[in-house]
């Protein structure tokens, strides 16, 4: 099957398997619900009220991380590019904590609106600081990942010190366990939160899926073919922003999708920025349907895995398998 073939039937084959995936996903737990046994009214109100809203969450917020993961290997030209890196996941995650900190996140959609405003907070920051005096469209990206790693690294230190000033226990336990990322005990309410903003940021990748190809041609081929730099950066600040800042608000910080998922479906495509956006969606909506259903499954006696603890465990050898890689292609 040559590549132009895969281009068309990955997101099928994706797609399948992921229409598979979901009824197993809701069967799966320490509470195992089989269609064809008998079922009582406690097993529908488990599916429609607790596994149901968690499996379409795992799919958003899976999907987002995927195809953001896609469009940042593509803009910044680096494989081990993240959507962490751009600031907008640990900005966020510092609204959540503040939430959490102050008390505020007791009241109805506190904790996601301030997630939300902490990663527009980061959009906007990130903008203002690579949209600087005109460096060429090299210069714009270097100039992109700096601010993102400043912006991660002031959110990070800014997290620890609301942990250290914890006001009690009870919060500091709180913002720990949420720091870790799951999906546990989300509801309905959480998928009208993340579902439309993920939706939107992954139209705006995908529209700048084209000039992210001419992007690959080099910057000179790029700016003949009509590339706007400064359009194509606020495209990628807009359409990450939008995802992961819906994905950190409804499930905490999950980290590695972004990573990993690119990196598993390039080979079935013509490696193309624009061919990679719509398959690692659909791969990183089944990869966190999976793992969200496998860490419900698992029997430990401390509780439930969290998701963002078992996307780490994966995440990290991969990590380290990509840097051997690119150390052999360096020799």
């Amino acid at each position: 099957m040559n590549r132009a073939t895969n281009r068309a039937t990955l997101p099928i084959v994706l797609g399948v398997a992921l229409l598979f995936a979901l009824p197993l996903s809701l069967m799966a737990g320490q509470v195992w619900i089989n269609p064809f046994g008998h079922t009582g009214n406690n097993a529908m109100v488990i599916l429609a009220q607790l596994r149901l809203p968690r499996a379409v969450l795992a799919v958003v917020v899976g999907g987002g991380l995927g195809a953001a993961g896609a469009a940042m290997q593509g803009y910044l030209r680096n494989p081990l590019a993240d959507p962490g890196l751009f600031g907008v996941a640990p900005l966020a995650a510092l609204g959540a904590v503040l939430s959490l900190f102050t008390g505020y996140a007791v009241q109805p959609f506190a904790l996601p609106a301030m997630a939300l405003a902490g990663a527009a907070a980061g959009m906007v920051l990130l903008a203002v600081i690579a949209s600087g005096p005109r460096t060429g469209l090299a210069g714009g990206v270097a100039l992109f990942t700096l601010a993102g790693m400043m912006l991660s690294s002031l959110a990070g230190a800014l997290t620890s010190l609301a942990i250290s000033l914890a006001p009690n226990p009870f919060a500091l336990t709180e913002i720990v366990t949420w720091l870790m990322g799951a999906l546990t005990d989300r509801s309905w309410r959480d998928v009208a939160v993340a579902a439309p903003l993920t939706l939107a940021g992954l139209v705006v990748l995908w529209r700048a899926g084209p000039a992210l190809d001419a992007l690959t041609l080099g910057e000179l081929a790029a700016r003949s073919m009509g590339l706007d730099p400064g359009r194509l950066r606020w495209m990628m600040v807009a359409g990450v922003g939008l995802v992961v800042g819906a994905g950190v608000s409804a499930a905490g910080v999950i980290g590695f999708v972004g990573l990993m998922v690119p990196h598993i479906v390039r080979p079935f495509t013509d490696r193309r920025p624009s061919s990679l956006i719509l398959p690692s969606a659909l791969a990183g909506a089944l990869l966190l349907l999976v793992a969200d259903a496998l860490c419900r499954s698992l029997p430990l006696a401390g509780g439930e895995l969290r998701l963002g603890i078992a996307l780490s465990l994966m995440g990290a050898p991969f990590f380290l398998h990509l840097l051997l890689r690119l150390r052999r292609g360096l020799a």
